[in-house]
């Protein structure tokens, strides 16, 4: 039997829903929420494959937010760090 232990505390995170972090899971439902009314609002007046790509082109930064970690950094982490280094 093998046991996954952390070598940082710090790095432990706890599965909430799906194996997702409770952070992963609110970012995917909103990302979910994003494509589904872009989806919605945009049918009528694109074709289907313009919207399926306006989908996920609408989804995705949401998703990465949730994901994505640099130099423990969460994303707006991140992108506050860069604004306020670029201004």
């Amino acid at each position: 039997m093998e046991v996954k232990i952390n070598r940082e505390i710090r790095d432990y995170t706890e599965s909430m829903f799906f194996g997702l972090s409770l952070r992963q899971f609110i970012f995917s439902v909103f990302a979910c929420g994003v494509a589904v009314g872009i989806y919605f609002g945009l049918k009528d007046v694109f074709g289907t494959e313009t919207v399926s790509w306006m989908c996920v082109a609408g989804a995705a930064p949401f998703a990465v937010m949730g994901f994505v970690k640099y130099n423990s950094m969460t994303a707006e982490q991140f992108f506050m760090a860069w604004l306020f280094m670029a201004v």
